[in-house]
């Protein structure tokens, strides 16, 4: 791919990446006005995710430097030529996978593997056209997964810019965009969870969280959360989960089996560590299958036992997004939210300033956080109708 040519923008604030272990920069950068078929959206949050974190640590190769994040919401401030579905004002959910409804993979309703995407926005830092919106002191900067969210401000492609209702709070929405649709989505969609099913999650992050969450929703009937961390099984069981396990004291495999004798049906690794994949398929009773949902390392492979998996007729799924059409379950989950049966209040660990980007990263790596909600406090006038606070829409119901 040639090197795209740098066009001019408004100056905004964002975390830049520069190098695998350097801490992100905040800095001014130029956005450029949005090109055909993308829209520029005022960020009103971003969620900060372990995705990042493999970014920072180098354990996953994308092009330098970057504005970093792919989690946020926010409200549209500009349309480019061709955009239609979305008008300025619009609150939106900002999705990574911005599908573009014509390759193989949409055609066949799977926008969650959309071609286009798999090879231009993610490994390639660009935009849909090949080229980028950012810039600093004349240089390209890249796009992160096609959203950039720790930024005042992005341009994105217009699908991947999800409208949602306008009373719903823009910052606790910012985490579906990611975490809530890849955890209930593994459940919902990937899995296809019955009701009675016994369900295990090992890993109590946000993402993990969600895979309680949509456990709970689909009626499972036993929902053991596994965590080294004793008020991240709180929060799990607060959540939905009947059990807890804290492997930080037990051997993982041995109480999962004692919590659930005649085996589970479904058990979601959350976490995507080699040991914890190879924890998930040794856990599954008859005919169970492991759904692989937290994303390891690049380069690392997992041992079973492919005899045993077969005699047992055991299965083992990967989840990429949750199996997610962002256009249909993004609004779905906000309206889960807004009607008491989705929490997402209680995975928001603290909110932080865009300027304390860093702090938040260390804070998820040193495992002192679910999720760090990176605020600009400068959206439009339009986006205060749906900040925390403001809308005061959402009905507090007992999680059923």
């Amino acid at each position: 791919m040639s090197t795209p040519s740098i066009r001019p923008g408004r100056t905004v604030r964002a975390a830049v990446f520069t190098r695998p272990g350097a801490p992100v920069e905040i800095t001014d950068v130029q956005l450029a006005a949005p090109g055909t078929g993308e829209v520029e959206v005022a960020i009103a949050a971003a969620g900060v995710c372990h995705s990042d974190l493999h970014v920072l640590k180098g354990e996953w190769d994308v092009p330098v430097p970057a504005v970093l994040g792919h989690e946020g919401a926010g409200v549209v401030t500009a349309l480019g030529a061709g955009v239609t579905g979305l008008e300025v004002g619009d609150h939106v959910v900002l999705s990574w996978v911005p599908s573009c409804g014509t390759c193989r993979q949409c055609r066949l309703g799977r926008p969650w593997q959309c071609e286009t995407v798999a090879t231009v926005v993610a490994p390639g830092g660009v935009l849909l056209d090949g080229t980028s919106r950012w810039s600093r002191d004349g240089a390209m900067l890249h796009h992160y997964l096609g959203v950039s969210s720790f930024a005042e401000r992005v341009v994105v492609p217009a699908s991947g810019a999800v409208r949602i209702r306008r009373d719903a709070p823009l910052d606790a929405v910012a985490l579906v965009g990611c975490a809530v649709a890849t955890g209930v989505g593994a459940v919902r969609n990937t899995a296809g969870v019955e009701v009675g099913a016994t369900v295990a999650v090992i890993g109590c992050g946000g993402v993990g969280l969600s895979c309680v969450q949509g456990a709970r929703l689909a009626g499972a009937s036993r929902i053991v959360a596994v965590d080294i961390d004793s008020a991240k099984l709180r929060t799990a069981r607060h959540l939905g989960a009947t059990d807890t396990v804290d492997a930080s004291r037990v051997n993982a495999v041995r109480a999962l089996k004692a919590a659930v004798p005649e085996g589970l049906d479904y058990v979601f690794d959350a976490i995507g560590k080699i040991t914890t994949t190879e924890q998930a398929i040794a856990s599954l009773g008859q005919g169970g299958a492991a759904v692989i949902v937290g994303l390891p390392p690049a380069g690392f492979t997992a041992r079973f036992d492919p005899l045993a998996l077969a005699e047992a007729n055991q299965g083992v799924l990967g989840s990429n997004y949750g199996s997610v059409d962002p256009q249909q379950d993004i609004p779905h989950l906000v309206d889960l939210y807004m009607d008491g049966r989705l929490d997402l209040d209680s995975m928001i660990s603290a909110r932080r300033p865009l300027d304390e980007a860093q702090a938040a990263l260390d804070d998820l790596a040193a495992g002192r956080s679910l999720r760090t909600l990176l605020t600009t406090g400068g959206e439009p006038d339009d986006a205060s109708r749906g900040v925390r606070g403001d809308s005061g829409a959402r009905r507090q119901e007992p999680l059923t």
